[in-house]
């Protein structure tokens, strides 16, 4: 499969290219860019810095990928963009470099940023995450595996969400979001167990009813945090999913958002 570019993109010679790789009319790819197999950039996609794109990737019109960092502490250091195989990055999306020398910007495999969408400097983003327009993450925040970001949501640096969890849109999201939940508000606040997301993904029923359990023991047994966890380790049947729940609550750094008040 040859490598198409369009006449009125610039290349540099010093980008790497593989096979099937199309480029679109004014899109400018930078020094030091890897693109890899059969990934498609549109018109006027702009990609530099020390970026490195995966397989199969779809890049529209507008994007702006490997940017320096909007940071005052970023100093110009060798940073970089890594994104996996098969995503499909949407018109106007922005994902910056990461601030610190040798740092990145991580997003992983089959994941969906919709338009005008932005990845902050040092994000992690796992597989199959869901970022809807003009979603925003600020620096160092973690998304992890198929969670989904409500459009015009912000959520503030160094902040983490949990796999399954869902933002309704336009929240503000100021602490950690716990798996298999759902957040909505300003700030946002947990309004239960993502169930749809966990019956879509075919979660079995026990272990569905058992995080039902430890979300009612986090959240409505009046117990503090630490005791919640005491309790849902000593008294639920162990399974992967509560052993992650649990990790994921004691290694927050910015707390966790609680139930909101009804």
């Amino acid at each position: 499969m040859a490598v198409v570019i369009h006449p009125t993109a610039i290349v540099s010679p010093h980008a790497e290219l593989e096979d099937g790789v199309e480029v679109g009319p004014y899109s400018i790819i930078g020094d030091n860019v890897q693109i890899g197999e059969g990934t498609k950039i549109g018109p006027h996609v702009s990609i530099e810095g020390w970026t490195k794109i995966g397989k199969r990737c779809r890049i529209l019109q507008g994007a702006v990928i490997g940017t320096p960092a909007q940071d005052v502490h970023y100093k110009g250091e060798r940073s970089f963009v890594e994104i996996g195989d098969d995503n499909l990055i949407r018109e106007y999306v922005t994902i910056h470099r990461a601030t610190g020398e040798e740092s990145k910007t991580y997003i992983g495999n089959n994941n969906f940023l919709m338009a005008y969408s932005h990845v902050a400097h040092n994000c992690w983003i796992g597989n199959r995450v869901v970022i809807a327009n003009m979603g925003t993450l600020a620096g160092h925040v973690r998304v992890e595996d198929r969670a989904i970001i409500g459009g015009l949501s912000a959520v503030h640096q160094y902040v983490r969400i949990g796999k399954y969890a869902m933002i309704g849109g336009c929240s503000k999201v100021v602490k950690d979001i716990i798996p298999f939940s759902i957040a909505d508000g300003h700030p946002a606040s947990l309004w239960g167990l993502n169930i749809v997301g966990l019956r879509r993904a075919n979660f079995p029923l026990s272990t569905r009813n058992i995080l039902k359990r430890a979300y009612k023991i986090l959240f409505r047994s009046g117990l503090n945090i630490a005791q919640a966890l005491e309790k849902i380790e000593n008294e639920l049947e162990g399974s992967e999913e509560i052993e992650y729940l649990c990790n994921f609550i004691r290694t927050s750094k910015r707390g966790i958002s609680k139930e909101r008040l009804k």
